[in-house]
């Protein structure tokens, strides 16, 4: 009952508030919506795409309406020339009147207008570019959905391989247990050396030890998994005993790096990132030609005020004037502004050097980021084929084992074996079922890692990985085989 002991025991280190995602689909589904890395990528991409919004707004027209209103008030001295009656001879005359004057100008103006670009290079490219950087963006948010598959699997895996650790560690120390009070009888009734008793209590005193360790290993790898999901998980199901690995397709090494080379999203993503980054050098050189744009609109200014003077002329006689005024114009305007770049100080050239440099370091980026797909897809395939094997060796290696333990133990009640035999065997038989339970998952978790590489990684082939763990997955989870 060792096996459904260890899975009691870990549903209760969990909190009390779990979702029973039973399987590898169903935790995904849960991770799809609560990674918080994978929302970040998804913002982020909404962030990118919108510069090529901006960098086109820039080649629309742009409009705006303006409105101004302006009230200015002036006094001083001054002089009018103003023209009078002589009373004695009843002729006109004509004086300058000098008095203060005082000025009130008012004046409103509203008014359309728009500019539009006719020719400037610098801002058509500069459309390309965000234009490419949008769809690097479209791959990155890929490549990061690609991720969170392996990130999930990698935790949902820890999480059965801590299980059954456990469970071999809990066994372990039950066996360990049996054969201390077996050397102490036998110690008793003068069978035994006393070190026999030191070898077995010491082995049993590790086991415990390890038990907690195991213990808490187990916890963390259900914290690591809710990480991913945002949910606590828990009733996890996993791969049957007698599962025989295959490899995916029938494509050789060469086959999987080509076509992680055609399809790996972060490699296209970085390859566009180039591609903008090549098409910025064309928008820093743009700072070298001329660029034309028109100009137009429309607008209705009123103005209005009066003009006031008050003084007294040669003969005493006080003059006062007001004259107010108002004036309205409107209509249309419009132009054309070209703009030729003569000397700019030397920043249109350091613009274009650092542009190229630029350049250069993506395309480095690149050939480092291919060569290193090229070796991680590679290791991959190797990997997979590797862990077939590995996966019967460690089978065969389990049964042996647990061959060697059951053998030992009759040997130590039949006189032919000691006590630090069976101790050993007992060792020996906990470190082949972690193997064997880490060589089958890292399998499965190899052939995930070799489709992301290759850019064919999708929910199918955690369909296909899901339908091996729930196939038998019950015989794992029900009473299997003890130790003795």
């Amino acid at each position: 009952m060792r096996r459904t002991l260890a899975l009691a025991l870990a549903a209760a280190i969990l909190p009390t508030t779990v979702v029973h995602a039973e399987d590898l689909l169903q935790t995904y589904q849960l991770a799809r919506t609560g990674d918080p890395q994978l929302a970040a990528a998804e913002s982020s991409r909404l962030a990118t795409r919108e510069g090529a919004v901006q960098a086109r707004a820039l080649l629309l027209p742009q409009i705006d309406g303006t409105a101004t209103y302006d009230h200015s008030r002036s006094t001083g001295p001054g002089t009018q020339p103003v023209t009078t009656v002589d009373p004695t001879t009843g002729l006109p005359t004509f004086e300058t009147v000098s008095g203060d004057s005082e000025s009130t100008n008012n004046s409103r103006r509203l008014g359309v207008n728009v500019n539009q670009v006719l020719f400037d290079f610098g801002r058509f490219s500069s459309v390309r570019s965000q234009n490419a950087l949008s769809h690097a963006a479209d791959f990155q948010l890929r490549s990061a959905g690609d991720s969170l598959v392996t990130r999930t699997s990698q935790a949902y895996f820890n999480v059965l391989v801590a299980i059954e650790t456990l469970t071999a560690a809990e066994a372990s120390e039950t066996a360990l247990k049996k054969q201390f009070d077996f050397a102490s009888k036998r110690l008793e009734v003068g069978l035994a050396p006393i070190t026999d008793v030191h070898e077995a209590r010491a082995q049993y005193e590790s086991a415990r030890a390890n038990t907690i360790v195991t213990r808490n290993a187990l916890e963390d790898a259900y914290q690591a998994l809710a990480e991913i999901t945002g949910t606590p998980v828990h009733q996890l199901k996993g791969l049957p005993e007698d599962f025989q690995p295959a490899l995916p397709s029938d494509r050789d090494a060469d086959g999987w790096v080509a076509s992680a080379i055609a399809n790996n999203p972060a490699l296209q993503a970085k390859q566009l990132q180039v591609r903008s980054s090549e098409i910025n050098v064309d928008t820093a050189r743009a700072g070298h030609l001329p660029t034309l744009y028109f100009s137009g609109g429309y607008g209705k200014s009123t103005s209005w005020g009066d003009n006031s003077f008050s003084g007294v002329g040669t003969n005493g006689a006080p003059f006062t004037s007001n004259n107010p005024f108002e004036n309205e114009s409107k209509g249309p305007s419009f132009g054309l502004t070209l703009s030729v770049p003569i000397f700019s100080g030397g920043a249109t050239q350091s613009r274009v050097r650092q542009a190229i440099a630029q350049r250069d370091v993506a395309s480095d980026e690149l050939e480092q980021q291919k060569r290193a797909l090229v070796r991680n897809t590679r290791n991959a395939y190797r990997t997979v084929v590797a862990g077939i094997s590995e996966v019967e060796a460690r089978r065969l290696a389990l049964v042996s084992a647990r061959s060697a333990y059951s053998a030992s133990q009759v040997g130590l009640e039949v006189g032919t074996r000691t006590v630090l035999d069976v101790l050993n065997n007992q060792q020996t038989l906990f470190n082949a079922e972690r193997e064997y339970a880490l060589a089958r998952y890292n399998f499965l978790q190899s052939r995930l890692l070799l489709e992301q590489a290759a850019g064919t990684l999708d929910v199918a082939d955690v369909e296909d990985i899901n339908r091996l763990l729930t196939a038998d997955a019950e015989a794992q989870l029900a009473p299997g085989d003890t130790q003795g």
